[in-house]
């Protein structure tokens, strides 16, 4: 079977939207919770699958889960499989995180080669890299598909990353914390749900410092203990959210909003005419005065987010002009373009001229291969229906944001990857006006 959403698009949208604790932040604390043998409560957590998987995880390799409303403990008092199965692997990039843990808590790990949401050239070899520095042993066998690790205790170092890398920078800091000696880590990332994680460790015990904006030191402790934490709201949804708020008219109120992680994207969108009004923790975005094209190139932190670049296409197929889009951190997240295509989007693929491009991308450039690195969107276009299949995440919000505006039903596939991430999405567009049905179908 397979399961797909029903909408038809045009219809009046208002009301509140509450923002889900951050997938980023809650997906990682869970993986952290591991090295304690001490019960830590994370609140504000999200219902996505993502963090199911990573909780089944907890749950193969010897810890309990308890879960509640918004909220979950985790207790691993003894790891007792130390090898996650393939499957397990297959279904969330972030399980190659677990060998930080398996590594502090048994001294070996086998985990498979994430294939979970694996977006283009950004391979994990950096922080498996890393991890070896510290005095990992691991072996990556191709005939099983799975990395082999081991150590005789892991020891502080200092490393380097070639180029950005946040969930490289979150293991490392994670296998650090236990480690003997002290750490630095140098070109660290700067997302702010890395400094989220950063909070959560020292609660448990742990000695984490951003010395500087790309420089985390880490002073090894013997152990760590349990605590209660609280997941910061999500920021990407809270743009994808503010996209829908923008082309419904202003209607629509996002409350659990924290803005000072999205400044980049605010000023932007004050760029494009978008006007906004903040009350407490709630927050409406609107234009009265139609919006302008832009210019966005993506960047890591404190840049703008790739992350957020597909909700800003949709929007700016209602702005007044012709806008760009050129993506810098994956060679591979354009694939809402053809979707919105198909709904009378105005998109076309553009070839900017980069110096240096080995440098200035942030994946893994290949000067053989072909790449579409940037967009032009020409507005504004009005769209109609049409069937969407939707390859990512951050994609699957952009379609169906597209089929909400668009006239017509569409119909939307894929959509288990919208709900890796997005809490109860059909149901939360429904409670504003939306005419969205989720169906399943013999596929």
């Amino acid at each position: 079977m397979t399961r797909k959403y029903l909408i038809k698009g045009g219809k009046s949208l208002s009301g509140t939207i509450r923002i889900s604790g951050s997938k980023n932040v809650v997906t990682k604390a869970v993986i952290a919770a591991c090295l304690t043998d001490e019960p830590v409560t994370l609140k504000n957590v999200p219902e996505i699958t993502d963090n199911q998987a990573l909780l089944e995880i907890i749950e193969s390799i010897g810890g309990t889960v308890e879960r509640g409303e918004g909220q979950v403990t985790i207790t691993v008092k003894e790891v007792k499989n130390h090898e996650l199965t393939l499957a397990e692997g297959a279904r969330v990039r972030t399980s190659s995180m677990f060998l930080a843990p398996l590594l502090l808590r048994v001294k070996k790990a086998i985990v498979p080669n994430p294939e979970g949401c694996r977006l283009g050239a950004r391979s994990i070899e950096r922080h498996i890299e890393g991890l070896e520095k510290m005095g990992a042993v691991i072996e990556y066998r191709s005939e099983d598909g799975y990395f082999h690790a081991s150590t005789e205790g892991l020891i502080g170092t200092n490393y380097r990353f070639e180029k950005n890398t946040h969930t490289g920078t979150e293991t490392m800091i994670m296998a650090a914390t236990l480690a003997k000696g002290i750490t630095t880590i140098e070109n660290a990332a700067e997302e702010h749900e890395i400094d989220d994680l950063i909070s959560l460790l020292n609660s448990m015990g742990a000695k984490i410092q951003r010395v500087e904006s790309r420089k985390i030191v880490i002073e090894g402790v013997e152990r760590l203990h349990g605590t209660t934490y609280e997941i910061v709201s999500d920021a990407n949804e809270l743009v994808t959210f503010a996209v829908l708020s923008v082309l419904s008219g202003g209607n629509i109120t996002l409350s659990n909003v924290n803005l000072d992680n999205v400044e980049i994207f605010l000023q932007e969108l004050g760029k494009s005419g978008v006007e906004y009004e903040k009350t407490d923790d709630c927050v409406r975005f609107f234009a009265s005065n139609g919006l302008n094209p832009s210019s966005i190139v993506t960047a890591p932190e404190p840049g703008f987010k790739t992350d957020w670049q597909g909700p800003w296409a949709i929007l700016m197929t209602q702005a007044r002009g012709e806008s760009v889009i050129h993506e810098t951190i994956y060679e591979n997240r354009f694939g809402y373009v053809s979707e919105l295509k198909k709904m009378g989007a105005k998109i076309d693929y553009i070839n900017p001229q980069v110096e240096n491009p080995e440098s200035f991308y942030n994946f893994n450039y290949n000067p053989k291969t072909s790449y579409r690195q940037a967009i032009k969107i020409t507005g504004p276009q009005k769209l109609h229906d049409a069937v969407l299949k939707v390859s990512d995440l951050r994609a699957g919000a952009t379609v169906v944001i597209g089929a909400l505006l668009a006239n017509g039903q569409s119909i939307v596939y894929g959509i288990e990857h919208i709900e890796r991430g997005y809490e109860k999405f059909a149901q939360r567009l429904r409670d504003i006006g939306a005419d969205i049905v989720e169906e399943e179908e013999d596929y």
